[in-house]
C-alpha cells in the first residue's frame, strides 16, 4: 500500500524520519522496507473509479478492516489517514458520534487511541489542507501514543 505514489512518498519519508521505517520509499512488496511497530492496512481493498469509493464497496470490504483491528487488540494507537479511514473504522468498531477532525484523538476500549489526520493525497497537500509540519506533528503524537 502506498507504494509508487506521492501519499507514499509523504507516509514512508515521515515513518523513516521517526525511526518507524527502515527506508525512507517504498518500491514494491519484496523490497526490503520494515515497519516495526507500524502496520498499515485500509478501508478499501480495491482501487475505485476516480478514487471515490462507493458505500457499497466500502461496506463489501468492512469485514477485512474488523478482523485486521481484531488481530491488533493490542496496539495503542490507531492512525486514520483521511475521513474515510476514519469513518470505516469507526464503524468496524462500533463506535458512534465518533467525528473525524485532523489532530482528534478518539479513547476507545483496551486504552487504545484513534489518532485522526488529512489523508496525504495531492489534492490535500498541494492545496496545503496538509502541511509538511502539520503532517510531522501527527507522527510525533502518534509515537508519544506509542510509549
Amino acid at each position: 500500500m502506498f507504494t509508487f505514489d506521492a501519499s507514499g512518498m509523504w507516509l514512508y519519508a515521515t515513518l523513516h524520519e521517526m525511526g518507524l521505517a527502515s527506508r525512507p520509499i517504498s518500491q514494491g512488496p519484496r523490497d526490503g522496507l520494515r515497519l516495526p511497530h507500524v502496520y498499515i492496512t485500509a478501508a478499501l481493498r480495491c482501487a475505485p473509479p476516480e478514487n471515490r469509493p462507493l458505500p457499497s464497496e466500502l461496506s463489501a470490504c468492512r469485514s477485512y478492516l474488523e478482523e485486521e483491528l481484531q488481530r491488533f487488540e493490542r496496539a495503542r494507537v490507531i492512525l486514520a489517514l483521511g475521513r474515510i479511514a476514519h469513518d470505516q473504522t469507526c464503524r468496524a468498531l462500533g463506535l458512534r458520534g465518533c467525528a473525524f477532525s485532523h489532530g482528534a484523538e478518539h479513547l476507545l476500549g483496551r486504552g487504545q487511541v484513534l489518532l485522526d489526520s488529512y489523508h496525504p493525497s495531492r489534492q490535500n497537500t498541494n492545496t496545503g489542507r496538509q502541511t509538511r509540519s502539520m503532517w510531522r506533528a501527527i507522527f510525533r503524537r502518534a509515537k508519544e501514543l506509542m510509549r
